[in-house]
């Protein structure tokens, strides 16, 4: 499939009272569709909010038509969401250990899911678990700074007992390099095998 066709499909998806943030509708969608504005009908639907109509099909296409588009970040982050659907939403506000102090980072966290740090994520154990991470809304955290993160752990059961409000700290080495605050847990919408999944 081409890219029209990419983005018709998953605009066939969403339901027409669907609304953005922004008051967009599918029939905006269609509207750039029309005048061949393939980018902003792609981020358009990427900006439609989160809902069970959202299915692993529908973030495939999406992450389809961005790599055709050579719009790389929009095709992670839609991977992203294909893999919330199957394993749950994890998101928390992490606070960095300032730079100067032991633990602290030097250099900012990557945006895009690149960065992979050990979280104590408490019980059922006391090992220390892996999880990627994508700063939601800005390209990175600087140094000692603050912001909301999704999470996307390697063993995604192990995270299960987690609820909102919870405390996890991030490690980097022996020292504690942040500590993130639980602001939502979502359960999958689609039955996915559990097991490792490579981050």
């Amino acid at each position: 499939m081409d890219v029209p066709e990419l983005l018709a499909r998953a605009c066939e998806v969403v339901p027409g009272d669907v609304r953005s943030n922004a008051g967009f509708s599918p029939d905006d969608v269609r509207a750039c569709l029309h005048r061949a504005e393939w980018d902003s009908a792609l981020e358009l639907l990427v900006d439609l909010p989160d809902s069970p109509w959202q299915t692993v099909a529908f973030w495939h296409l999406l992450e389809r038509a961005a790599e055709l588009l050579w719009m790389h970040r929009d095709a992670a982050w839609c991977r992203w969401r294909g893999r919330e659907v199957r394993h749950g939403v994890i998101r928390a506000e992490l606070r960095l250990v300032p730079p100067e102090a032991a633990g602290g980072r030097r250099l900012p966290i990557p945006g895009a899911g690149q960065l992979r740090p050990m979280w104590a994520v408490g019980a059922p154990d006391t090992e220390l678990r892996i999880a990627r991470v994508w700063v939601e809304r800005a390209p990175e955290i600087p140094p000692g700074g603050r912001g909301v993160i999704r999470l996307a752990p390697l063993s995604p059961a192990a995270w299960s007992h987690l609820e909102r409000g919870a405390l996890i700290t991030m490690h980097e080495g022996r020292p504690v390099a942040g500590t993130a605050t639980i602001v939502q847990v979502t359960p999958p919408r689609e039955p996915h095998v559990e097991g490792p999944e490579s981050p």
